[in-house]
């Protein structure tokens, strides 16, 4: 582990979590209020979802790679492609709904600070753990894994 690693600021850290959650929040709150189809408000939040999965596991790959931690080639290339497809889903997607340009530009604003926020969570939570702020106590509560 880098010993320079610094605990991120409790500042940080809110601020963080507040893009996340304000991100998110606006997304699926307007997504509910839209007039579209079921199955169209199901794409849309299964991009969502998979956008946010892509980015923690991308941001995670690039983070185990500065540490020195194994990655594979083919796992962090899976990583930037998830991400690219996800916000290349949510661009057609929105290109084709009809929606008004205004309502197509809310989504793409509140997916990319959903996307931002759950980068910085991520970025605090590893951040944490490399200072050492969370390690005893997760460690503690580790149930043995069967068979040891």
């Amino acid at each position: 582990m880098n010993a320079s690693v610094q605990k991120p600021s409790p500042a940080f850290i809110a601020a963080s979590w507040t893009a996340l959650l304000l991100g998110a929040a606006a997304y699926l709150i307007g997504l509910f209020n839209a007039e579209m189809a079921l199955n169209e408000k199901g794409y849309y939040l299964t991009l969502l979802l998979f956008g946010l999965f892509a980015a923690v596991s991308l941001q995670k790959s690039v983070r185990d790679r500065v540490e020195g931690i194994p990655v594979s080639g083919l796992y962090y290339a899976l990583c930037w492609f998830a991400l690219l497809a996800s916000l290349l889903l949510l661009l057609v997607g929105l290109w084709n709904a009809t929606l008004l340009l205004s309502e197509k530009g809310f989504y793409g604003m509140a997916f990319a600070l959903s996307l931002f926020g759950a980068v910085a969570v991520q970025k605090n939570t590893r951040d944490l753990m490399a200072a050492g702020a969370d390690e005893p106590k997760r460690a503690a509560k580790l149930p043995p894994l069967p068979g040891e």
